[in-house]
Order: structure tokens, then C-alpha cells, then sequence
């Protein structure tokens, strides 16, 4: 350094600053500045020209680094910018550095994923998603990564994993017989390495072309009763059934209702209005996307009459408690599904010839099929998505009345079938069902 202004340290601790950051220059760019707060350390910093720009960078508090050490130290950081480096950068660089080579020997004392792993990016990438997830779904998906893919590939950095590798693991749980696992494993794998692309730790996902080399997975539907004559011999066995009445009144509310078992289940007499024949269930008791829960509407449950003298009836036993259907468990809790399970079968009915769940696909085609209601009418009353792109939004509150009488002919309808009238005849016309958009589109045009 070619100028030294500064005579020795001597001269640094006579210093007296007239003002915070008052500056004790030593030349060439090197100075101490002086401490915002009266009796603190002093800090020498270092100005420099780097690419034509005027910069500025810290080299310690005095008098941990002495003169001579902020000399000896201005003069390298002058040097590494001759030579086309930048000093700042530089030194960002290597804190950098340093901190992953700190990460990295934590993660090996602790056991964690190695930086820029399989396992790291795909834990990353789930607490980016989960949030947008309901819990149960969450579980599944960070098991399936846990059993399926951490094991083989979890520790292998994601930029060198192949698409065999991942073949290979989709494969073998296939074998199991689990092909629809195989395919969510897939599916999850993808979503990771499609996260470590728009993280720059690869170029492109290895997963993108191997879902044609699975076997394709064919879903299994649950078991139901569509023919008239079968259900009639289900409805009467559901009427004679000898069990605790929460149970015989949510065998019997289930095919009249048909709304997914756990949501029945899980029914609280504060959402029922006996009076006007209606149940509203809480968003966030039906099966919808977590958001949906959140802000979605209430689900409108039109009660028929033969509903309404079951709940009346359960309601003197149960209705000094939350739940519809009360457990017997300590735990306070509603039925469980397998007590319902269990009834289905002392009835006679195996699981592949009778489920909870598929007394919805009971209703939705007889209600089509044999009583002629339109089908989004029905797929309303279902909680299902209607044809019409905006239905969600209008139709669940300006269809009631269609849904009203159809939730009464059905109830009729199962009571015809008891009663052994197995050749129903169809219900009376009904107003057509017409999407809002069309019939606002016919009153636009007239």
C-alpha cells in the first residue's frame, strides 16, 4: 500500500471521534470507521474499484485486527481485484461454501439426506405442496415416498438418478400386484425431479416417458346392487335387520341418502333442520380438495319423508349428543365404518357384492335409468362435478326444488320395492334441468 497515514496503534487508541462514523483514514482506500454507539469497537473497512464501480468491504473490528493485520489484509482484497476478481463476491462464495460444508457434516451426524439428494429435493417439494393438500392425502403421499423410492434412490443426487432406475422400482411394485401404487410412485417421482429442474439441479425429468412401460391400471369400482329385484331383498333385510337402532337407522338412511359412508357417519344433529326436511353438511366434511373445504359451499341434503320419521325417532335416543350415529367407544366418537361393514355382512352380503360406498352408484343409475331424472340433477345431489363448466357455482343452490321432489320419488321408490312393486313406473315429468349459462343464454335471445 503505498500510503500509510496512520503512524502506529498507538495513534488509533488516542483517537477521539467528534461523530459516529467518523472516518480515521489510512490511504489507498483503507480506513477506520468509527462506532455508531460511543465506547464500542471501531471497524476498518475498505474501499475499492472493481469494473469501474466503487465498492466497499469489512476487514474487522479493531483491535482484534490490529494495523498491520488491516493492511496486510487490504492489500490481498486489493490484489484479488487486480487480477479480475471480485473481492465481495468472492468472500460471499466462500461463506457459502463453508455453510454447505457445515450443512453437510450436520446432515451426516444427524443421518439426514446429503444436499441436492433424491430424498432432499423430494422433502423440499412436499413441504412446498402439502399445504395445498387435506391431511390423509399428505400421509399417503410422503409414505409412498418413504417406502417406494427413499430406500433405492433417496440418497443418490437427483441429477444422476436415470429413467431405468426408476423403471426398475415401479416394476417391482407392480409384482406385488399394487399397479396403481407403482403408478403414484411414478407420478410422485416425477413431481420431485420436475421441482429439482426449476431448482437448476437437472436438465429435464427422467420420468416423462416411462408411464406407457407400466402396466396400465384398471380402477376398481365399488361393489353395488343395480338391478331393482336385488335391492328390493336389500331393503327389506335392511328393515328387519336385528342390531342397535343407530345402526338399523343408518342402514336404513344409507341407500335413501346415498352419501358417501363416512360423511353419513359423521353426521351432527346441529346441521340438520327436521322441520323443513333438510340437511346442510359442512364443507368441510365432504370429500373436496383442501381449499374447497375451506371456502367451499355447505352440501344441501334434501330429506324425504321416510328420512325425516327415522331421524326423528334416532333423535329421541341420540339427540342429547353431537353425533347422529354415536359410537359405544370410550372416545365419543361416531360409528366406525367397520360396524356397518360388519352389518352388511351378517345380512348375507360379501365386500364384492355389497359396500357403503356403493349404494351412490345404486341411486345414480336407477334414479337415470328407471326414473328418469336428469342426469346433473343427480350428479348435484352426488356432490359430483356437473357438465356444465359454471354449474358448480350456480346449481347448487338454484336446483333445490329438483332435487327436493327426486330425493322424495326415490324414497318412494325404495319403499315400492319393499312392498314387492319391482316394475315401477316412472315418475311424473319434472321441469327439464338447464344449466344457468343456457337458460340465461334463451332469455338474452328473446
Amino acid at each position: 500500500m503505498a500510503i500509510q497515514l496512520i503512524k502506529s496503534n498507538l495513534a488509533i487508541e488516542a483517537w477521539k471521534p467528534e461523530k459516529p462514523l467518523a472516518r480515521l483514514s489510512d490511504g489507498g482506500g483503507l480506513y477506520l470507521l468509527a462506532s455508531r454507539v460511543p465506547g464500542r469497537r471501531h471497524a476498518w473497512r475498505l474501499d475499492y474499484t472493481f469494473e469501474m464501480k466503487r465498492q466497499t468491504i469489512s476487514l474487522g473490528v479493531y483491535p482484534k485486527v490490529t494495523l498491520a493485520l488491516a493492511r496486510q489484509k487490504a492489500l490481498a482484497l486489493q490484489q484479488l481485484a487486480a487480477s479480475g476478481i471480485n473481492p465481495s463476491a468472492d468472500r460471499h462464495e466462500t461463506k457459502i461454501a463453508t455453510l454447505a460444508k457445515l450443512e453437510d457434516e450436520r446432515r451426516a451426524l444427524t443421518g439426514a439426506a446429503p444436499r441436492g439428494s433424491f430424498e432432499d429435493v423430494a422433502l423440499r417439494w412436499y413441504e412446498t405442496r402439502k399445504s395445498d393438500w387435506v391431511d390423509t392425502h399428505a400421509r399417503r403421499v410422503i409414505r409412498r415416498l418413504e417406502i417406494h423410492l427413499f430406500p433405492d434412490i433417496g440418497r443418490k443426487p437427483i441429477a444422476s438418478i436415470e429413467p431405468p432406475k426408476i423403471l426398475d422400482i415401479c416394476r417391482r411394485i407392480q409384482k406385488k400386484g399394487t399397479t396403481e401404487t407403482a403408478h403414484r410412485a411414478l407420478e410422485h417421482a416425477s413431481n420431485v425431479f420436475c421441482f429439482g429442474v426449476g431448482e437448476g439441479l437437472l436438465k429435464a425429468d427422467p420420468c416423462r416417458d416411462l408411464k406407457k412401460l407400466l402396466r396400465k391400471h384398471h380402477p376398481v369400482h365399488f361393489s353395488a346392487i343395480t338391478e331393482p329385484r336385488e335391492l328390493a331383498k336389500l331393503i327389506r333385510a335392511t328393515r328387519t335387520y336385528q342390531g342397535t337402532a343407530v345402526v338399523v337407522a343408518a342402514l336404513q338412511l344409507m341407500p335413501m341418502l346415498f352419501l358417501r359412508p363416512g360423511e353419513l357417519r359423521h353426521a351432527r344433529w346441529c346441521n340438520f333442520f327436521l322441520d323443513k326436511g333438510e340437511w346442510l353438511v359442512p364443507s368441510d366434511a365432504m370429500k373436496r380438495l383442501k381449499q374447497e373445504k375451506i371456502n367451499g359451499a355447505e352440501h344441501f341434503v334434501p330429506l324425504a319423508r321416510q328420512a325425516v320419521r327415522i331421524l326423528k325417532e334416532l333423535k329421541q335416543l341420540t339427540g342429547g349428543g353431537d353425533f347422529v350415529f354415536p359410537g359405544t367407544g370410550a372416545s365419543g366418537g361416531p360409528i366406525s365404518d367397520s360396524t356397518l361393514n360388519k352389518a352388511f355382512r351378517r345380512l348375507g352380503y360379501s365386500e364384492d357384492e355389497l359396500t357403503g360406498h356403493g349404494f351412490r352408484a345404486t341411486a345414480r343409475t336407477l334414479l337415470h335409468e328407471r326414473l328418469s331424472f336428469n342426469k346433473d340433477v343427480i350428479e348435484l345431489q352426488l356432490a359430483h362435478q356437473v357438465s356444465d363448466a359454471n354449474g358448480r357455482a350456480y346449481n347448487r343452490t338454484q336446483f333445490r326444488e329438483e332435487r327436493r321432489q327426486m330425493m322424495q320419488v326415490w324414497a318412494d321408490y325404495l319403499d315400492d320395492l319393499h312392498d314387492g312393486r319391482d316394475d315401477y313406473r316412472k315418475h311424473a315429468v319434472l321441469p327439464t334441468f338447464t344449466p344457468v349459462p343456457l337458460r340465461l343464454e334463451k332469455v338474452s335471445s328473446v
